[in-house]
């Protein structure tokens, strides 16, 4: 494909991805605004409470400064005033980063992986610099490089992403050359890695996904009461719903932290997960009823479903090394394994990043959970997953041996030769070829033919015993 038209088509993909996320949040704010404010309702507030909602999510931490009339009215003190909220509803930074991925993978099969990226990413900066210089608003402020650098930085994670795995498995001009510079036998350690380590991801994630809908069956009663409890209108209820929705990836975070063993904080020094809980006073959302008040030594063993992801993605990295060689040289799963854990490591961290930070004033400052300590645990759980997986030696299949039994019919057994397993035709008699006589096969002194099977178990017949003969 032309060059000019990779680019311009990875161009509109960006702008296209910057859009939808916008509008995904303006329709149900402007909805907000008709019924819920009605006349009295400030239109110009309503683009900057857009933009400010969209750049959150893409990681960009927001300075709120509550008014004065407003602190006054419901009574909050001076010294809360003033705070950060950095915890991203990062639902919208995932919508940028597959659309991103998908747009890099189209421009690799397209064999412009690097134009794609560089003309999306260039495009979307262009769209992060106009909503930040667009979006000035008092009650909460952004620094500027943030909002512009951030969301870019999401969006070029994404299509880097989607390049390279379409190039590698696909080919690209960029890529191709460095992959033929590797000796045969390195070649595929990147991309079983690469897939191990994605599979490794699918299945924490998994994992994680399952953890909170069972403790959203199982703890659904304090749920439904703290909605309850906040005597709000269906307008209300909509709208924290749709915001507990926007967190949802985020909370799926807290829930991989909490199965990997570290488990996460609501509030400044508080710890909720398997080894104990110290919450303190919980913020009143809904959806955190879903934390439970008291803690089983046994869910210690949770740590085991990411150990055993780390086996099945180590499963997968085998397989496709062997698919390559079958000798399994040892430096080359351990390659695997180095390359593996790196990426995990990566994502982990990175993830554990985007799920914490600050939520409101006072304890709220610190909630997630920890970077560092999320990071050590699922790297290292998988990690001895995947290496019990790729290091130990692997069982050979033994061959089979012939069965041994009698056979009904008179084919001969070839000395010094393969059996070429011709059966006859269905017209010539059983085991010679061409459906030719047995006594013309015999007589053929050209094939070498030994004893048949019945003539090695025949045996000459007894003579009878005297006693037998006189009775006769």
């Amino acid at each position: 494909m032309n060059r000019l038209l990779v680019a311009l088509l990875a161009a509109i993909d960006a702008v296209v991805a910057a859009i939808v996320g916008l509008v995904v949040i303006l329709a149900p704010l402007t909805l907000i605004w008709v019924l819920g404010l009605g006349g009295d309702a400030v239109w110009s507030a309503l683009w900057p409470a857009t933009a400010r909602i969209w750049q959150l999510g893409h990681l960009v931490p927001l300075h709120v400064t509550l008014p004065l009339d407003y602190r006054t009215v419901a009574g909050i003190p001076d010294e809360a005033a003033t705070f950060a909220i950095s915890l991203a509803p990062l639902a919208f930074a995932l919508f940028t980063l597959v659309f991103a991925a998908r747009s890099g993978r189209r421009a690799a099969r397209a064999g412009e992986g690097l134009t794609g990226v560089v003309s999306g990413t260039v495009a979307f900066i262009a769209a992060a610099t106009v909503v930040a210089l667009t979006s000035a608003n008092s009650v909460a402020a952004v620094d500027t490089w943030q909002a512009v650098l951030l969301p870019v930085a999401v969006f070029a994670l994404g299509a880097v992403g989607g390049w390279l795995h379409g190039g590698w498995s696909e080919g690209d001009v960029i890529i191709d050359p460095l992959r033929e510079r590797l000796s045969p036998r390195w070649q595929p350690v990147a991309g079983a890695a690469a897939r191990a380590a994605g599979v490794s991801v699918a299945l924490v994630s998994a994992l994680a996904a399952v953890g909170f809908i069972v403790m959203l069956v199982v703890r659904g009663a304090e749920v439904i009461a703290l909605f309850e409890s906040s005597h709000v209108d269906a307008l209300g209820a909509t709208v924290i719903t749709l915001g507990q929705l926007a967190y949802l990836p985020t909370l799926l975070l807290w829930s991989a932290s909490y199965i990997a063993g570290p488990g996460f904080a609501l509030g400044v020094g508080s710890s909720i997960g398997p080894a104990g809980t110290s919450t303190g006073v919980v913020p009143g959302i809904p959806v955190l009823g879903v934390v439970p008040d008291s803690i089983s030594p046994w869910m210690l063993l949770l740590a085991l479903t990411v150990v055993a992801a780390g086996f099945f993605a180590g499963v997968v990295a085998r397989r496709a090394l062997l698919a390559h060689d079958r000798t399994e040289p040892v430096l080359v799963r351990l390659a695997t394994l180095g390359i593996l854990v790196a990426l995990v490591a990566a994502v982990a961290a990175l993830a554990a990043l985007a799920a914490s930070g600050s939520f409101g004033p006072g304890r709220l400052a610190e909630v997630g959970p920890h970077v560092g300590l999320f990071t050590a645990a699922v790297t290292g759980e998988i990690l001895i997953g995947s290496a019990i997986a790729l290091l130990t030696p692997r069982i050979e299949s033994v061959p089979s041996l012939p069965r041994v039994g009698a056979r009904h019919d008179r084919t001969p057994i070839l000395v010094g030769a393969e059996q070429d397993g011709h059966a006859g035709s269905d017209t010539g008699e059983r085991g010679t070829p061409d459906g030719e006589s047995r006594a013309q096969h015999e007589d053929d002194a050209d094939v070498g033919t030994g004893p048949t099977i019945e003539d090695l178990t025949a045996t000459a017949p007894l003579e009878p015993l005297p006693e037998e003969e006189d009775r006769r």
